[in-house]
């Protein structure tokens, strides 16, 4: 799995789990990959518009996320 900041190639530590209310239902979860270094600016970005739910390890990660 690779982190999803543009132009990254590493692999990814962190699962992103987040939701858009204006199009997701209220369980629904999507993910973004992020590795050490854009763990932070993507959760910014996601929690700043109110969408970030959680961060967990890749490893923790199930399947009916994203």
């Amino acid at each position: 799995m690779i982190c999803s900041a543009r132009g990254c190639n590493a692999a990814a530590q962190w699962g992103l789990r987040w939701n858009n209310p204006k199009i997701h239902t209220p369980e629904r979860r999507k993910v973004w990959l992020a590795c050490d270094e854009h763990r932070a600016q993507l959760s910014a970005f996601l929690d700043l518009r109110g969408f970030l739910k959680d961060a967990v390890p890749v490893s923790e990660l199930q399947p009916s996320d994203g």
